[in-house]
């Protein structure tokens, strides 16, 4: 088993792919935003299964045990985040729906994504180092 076939690894290294495909969506998006009957266009984020499978690209997750009926329960008193639909904004006399304030902000919101991930690769790399007294 190589280093990169570790779950964490290839769960990073996934998620790193993910992005930068998202990255060209959102680009094409902004690229389009004057095309007339364009429709602005993303990506389906990966999802964990309960299980600890990773749904995308078939690769193996990281498990959580449920020991309690209370762990990992929420309380109720949260309001769930909201989920953008669509675009805020109405669709020009064009018929384009790519508002480019969503599409900056998932720009943003992505590039961030990629920088936390990349770095958690990176320290994850490093720490199998340590371990192997490299």
């Amino acid at each position: 088993m190589s280093v990169t076939d570790l779950p964490l690894v290839a769960m990073l290294r996934n998620r790193m792919q993910w992005q930068q495909t998202r990255q060209k969506v959102l680009a094409e998006n902004v690229a389009n935003a004057d095309t007339p009957g364009f429709k602005a266009h993303d990506l389906k984020a990966p999802r964990f299964r309960p299980d600890g499978a990773l749904a995308a690209a078939g690769l193996p997750g990281v498990g959580l045990e449920r020991t309690s009926l209370v762990h990992l329960a929420g309380t109720g008193q949260a309001s769930p985040p909201e989920e953008r639909a669509g675009t805020r904004f109405e669709m020009m006399p064009s018929g384009n729906a790519v508002s480019l304030e969503d599409e900056m902000l998932k720009a943003a919101d992505n590039q961030g994504d990629y920088q936390l991930a990349s770095l958690l690769y990176r320290k994850s790399l490093q720490t199998l180092r340590i371990a192997v007294g490299k």
